[in-house]
This record gives structure tokens, C-alpha cells and sequence, in this order.
């Protein structure tokens, strides 16, 4: 029986391409490819397609170990998933390959080790995000989330709820997330009502409150 070398390739959406990855694994047998940003497993059809394709004696290459997992938990059991079926995970970018009855204590220490820098390198990515969005509100930059639903829509909503439909039937309803709607609903965000201003007087002119008593007239 020949054995196959097939890669697993992940990006975070369709925009994205795999190119990079492609290159990094070099020629395999059988490619399988997720295009996705969630990181639940159930959402990566191609990775589930793919470990039921290998068999034993077959090697799993991928680019980095970031693309076949996006935390520390998933990457051990994607790992044992696999050797345990006897098949060999092999990472190129971290030079390690795990293998079912071969113990390499560095490997498994490499493997903790690598996972937990990359679970951390994503958490300083989103903190240095939240620190950029704050620092640009603060400046009056960031705009925030646009209005998704039309005041008819927000009209519409305000009925249903007269009539005992809940807000997360008429979220699905109108399409949008009970976060959109509860925005909406309550005028906050994109929603919010600003005050109006009144335009300036013509030429220029100013206008002059008088002070009326309660028997003073105007003619």
C-alpha cells in the first residue's frame, strides 16, 4: 500500500488566498482547505473530511501550526486525533513531526510551548486592536457600527413587541443580530438620536428674548 502525504490549509476568509501555504508544504498527494474565521472544529468541514481521509502509515503537513488550530486545547487533540489512527502531523514552519509510538519529549514540550506563543501572539493582536479603536474614538475617528435596519423596520419591530413577539424572533425576522436590534430598540450606537440644531438667523441677526409680565401684550 503506498502511503499519502496530504496538507491542510486554513485562511480566515474567501478574500484570503493559500498561496503562502501551498508553497510551505511543497507537493503532497490530496489537499484539503477550510475557508473560515470562526475557530469552532464544527465549522471546518475540510478538516473533518480530511481526518477521516488518512490512513494509517500517511503523513498530515501543515504550513504552521496556527493554520490546524487556534488554541493550545485543539491543537493536542487534533494531534492525537490523528497519530492515534497512526498517522504522522508533520509542522513545517516549526520543523516538528509527531508520530503514533514515537515519544520525543521535546516535541510534545515544543508543541505546548509553540501553541501557547501563538494563542498569546492573538490575544496582544486584539488587544493592540481595542487599544487602536479607543485611542481613535478618543480623537472622534472611529465611526463605529452603521444602522442596519431602516426606521420602518425599527417601526415595525416596535409593533411586534406589542405584540408579544420576542426579540430574537423579530431579530431573525428582519435578518439582522439581537445586538443590532437591541441597538435600535433602545436608540443607542448608530441609533442614537442626535439633537437638532437650529439654523442661523439670515444676516447675521441674533434672537432677542423679551421679557413678558402676565398682563404685557404686543401690538
Amino acid at each position: 500500500m503506498r502511503f499519502q502525504t496530504v496538507a491542510y490549509l486554513r485562511v480566515s476568509s474567501v478574500d484570503q488566498n493559500v498561496d503562502r501555504q501551498v508553497e510551505a508544504v511543497g507537493q503532497v498527494d490530496k489537499t484539503f482547505t477550510d475557508r473560515i474565521s470562526g475557530s469552532s472544529r464544527e465549522e471546518r468541514t475540510a478538516l473533518a473530511e480530511m481526518i477521516d481521509y488518512v490512513r494509517e502509515g500517511d503523513t498530515i503537513r501543515v504550513a504552521a501550526m496556527d493554520r490546524l488550530a487556534r488554541s493550545v486545547i485543539d491543537l493536542s487533540q487534533i494531534v492525537q486525533q490523528c497519530t492515534a489512527k497512526g498517522v504522522s502531523v508533520e509542522f513545517v514552519a516549526e520543523g516538528l513531526t509527531f508520530a503514533q509510538g514515537k515519544e520525543n519529549p521535546y516535541a510534545e514540550f515544543a508543541l505546548h510551548m509553540l501553541g501557547s506563543v501563538a494563542q498569546l501572539e492573538r490575544s496582544l493582536i486584539r488587544e493592540r486592536q481595542r487599544q487602536g479603536i479607543a485611542l481613535a474614538r478618543t480623537k472622534r475617528t472611529y465611526r463605529g457600527r452603521t444602522a442596519v435596519l431602516t426606521p420602518e423596520q425599527v417601526a415595525t419591530a416596535r409593533y411586534q413587541l406589542t405584540q408579544k413577539i420576542s426579540k430574537a424572533q423579530i431579530a431573525r425576522d428582519l435578518g439582522v443580530s439581537r445586538s443590532a436590534l437591541y441597538d435600535a430598540l433602545g436608540q443607542q450606537g448608530a441609533y442614537a438620536v442626535k439633537p437638532a440644531h437650529r439654523p442661523p438667523m439670515a444676516g447675521g441677526a441674533k434672537e432677542v428674548k423679551l421679557p413678558l409680565g402676565d398682563d404685557a401684550t404686543l401690538s
